[in-house]
């Protein structure tokens, strides 16, 4: 079964405060989320496959890996890995 958290127990997984979840929604970074039907109020709330993901993402085995250009190339190399050129 699909496992859904709700904004508050998602920011207190991830160890920040709940207002951090809403603004990296507006600005479209953070984990996905699901938003459980139309107009404003509706409830939104966060798959735990989801979370878990982004985490991934956020992991990085140097501080030189996160800079700019070692995003850049880190993106790149993971497109290549294959060894053909786009």
């Amino acid at each position: 079964m699909l496992k859904l958290y709700t904004n508050a127990e998602t920011a207190a997984r991830l160890n920040i405060k709940p207002n951090t979840l809403e603004i990296w929604r507006h600005y479209g970074k953070g984990p996905r989320f699901l938003k459980l039907g139309p107009g404003k109020q509706a409830p939104i709330r966060y798959a735990e496959a989801d979370i878990v993901a982004w985490l991934e993402e956020c992991a990085f085995s140097s501080t030189s890996a996160y800079s700019p250009h070692g995003q850049a190339s880190s993106k790149h190399d993971n497109r290549s890995s294959s060894g053909a050129s786009e």
